[in-house]
């Protein structure tokens, strides 16, 4: 793909109303995209939208089952209460700083599927002490207005349990630079897509099934990955992801998580997983040798789905690549396309790496 097909594909998944819980919209985009590729794919209990592409000797006895993980939710808002006055309580949905919520423009998903603007509002400047400027203003003293001129006109169009995400618009800018709501971690997901293609175009990979899952509720914690991990049962899992970072000014070098351009970040510690040291040894040796750009991870913070996948059943071995990504979990995520492409290029070799070199369960 070019990299204007790449990037409006990260667009439309950015653009797509995908809260944690609210996921069915993502995943019909990305069931389209990959419906030539797999026709087989479906969706589990959970709303996982799992497509396993099968390589070799489908009866083989020492098939390779390695598994690729985005999530699809983002993080959001969600319908708390109804005021009299027309405006709207609401409770985050995902770890969101209130320091980004207020004045942001919303959009709120309706019964009917249709999707109403709103704005995230405060007590004006004017009306705060001198205590309150300094402090951001909690969830709890926000609310959301839509126009409503009361509480009987906001029930004609919201209900209590409405979802919510930031509407925020998608843009490129500066030197292969991008920004979106949801870059976390829908950049995840469309290079699952991309390599999808490159597999089903170049399919010269020994025995193995090759399980893309693109799961839902990560954000909240309840992540459909540890499902999706019991039923297939992978001897492998590669998780792309994005990390939040910190290369802006007057942030310490011991504070920097990775750097945007950089290239892919390889975790070898967070905060819900030790990554096996020979698979993330292999993944960094198979990065050079294919000249593909990458970091590690510099700090030990957050989790992803790798915190599931590698214990669940009989285990497995996990790496996990991100994309080093500016202003996380806030309307105005940014990253590098060319970071994105290294993820997406990292993930499709360490695939046929794995398919070629690994025999049962050791690297």
């Amino acid at each position: 793909m070019s990299t204007e097909k790449s990037i409006k594909l990260i667009s439309d998944l950015c653009d797509a109303f995908g809260p944690s819980g609210c996921e069915d919209g993502v995943a019909e985009l990305i069931k389209n995209e990959i419906f030539e590729l797999c026709p087989s794919a479906a969706y589990d209990r959970m709303g996982n939208l799992i497509a396993v592409m099968r390589f070799g000797d489908v009866s083989a006895p020492d098939r390779r089952r390695i598994m690729i993980s985005a999530h699809m939710d983002e993080v959001g808002f969600m319908i708390t209460e109804i005021r009299k006055d027309g405006y709207l309580g609401f409770d985050t949905v995902g770890g969101i700083s209130e320091s980004v919520i207020a004045g942001r423009r919303v959009k709120i998903k309706k019964a009917d599927g249709t999707l109403l603007s709103g704005v995230i509002a405060s007590k004006a400047i004017h009306h705060k002490d001198k205590e309150e400027r300094k402090k951001a203003v909690a969830v709890d003293k926000l609310f959301i207005d839509i126009g409503a001129l009361d509480a009987d006109d906001a029930a004609k169009h919201v209900r209590i349990g409405d979802f919510v995400t930031f509407d925020s618009e998608f843009y490129s800018f500066g030197e292969g630079m991008i920004k979106g709501k949801a870059l976390d971690d829908r950049m995840g997901c469309a290079a699952m897509i991309e390599v999808m293609r490159r597999l089903s175009s170049d399919p010269v990979l020994e025995n193995a099934d090759v399980c893309f899952c693109f799961t839902v509720r990560e954000e909240i914690g309840h992540s459909g990955a540890r499902i999706a991990a019991y039923e297939l049962r992978p001897q492998y899992a590669i998780v792309l992801e994005t990390t939040a970072i910190a290369d802006i000014a007057d942030v310490k070098p011991a504070k920097r998580v990775a750097d945007v351009g950089g290239g892919v970040v390889i975790s070898v510690m967070d905060r819900s997983t030790i990554y096996d040291k020979e698979l993330v040894k292999r993944t960094l040796d198979v990065a050079c040798q294919n000249d593909i750009k990458s970091q590690v991870k510099r700090y030990v913070s957050g989790g992803n789905d790798a915190g599931h996948i590698h214990k669940t059943a009989e285990g497995a071995k996990v790496v996990t690549m991100s994309v080093p990504t500016r202003y996380l979990h806030s309307p105005a995520c940014v990253a590098s396309i060319d970071d994105y492409f290294a993820q997406r290029d990292l993930c499709e070799a360490m695939i046929r790496t794995l398919c070629k070199e690994c025999k049962g369960d050791n690297v």
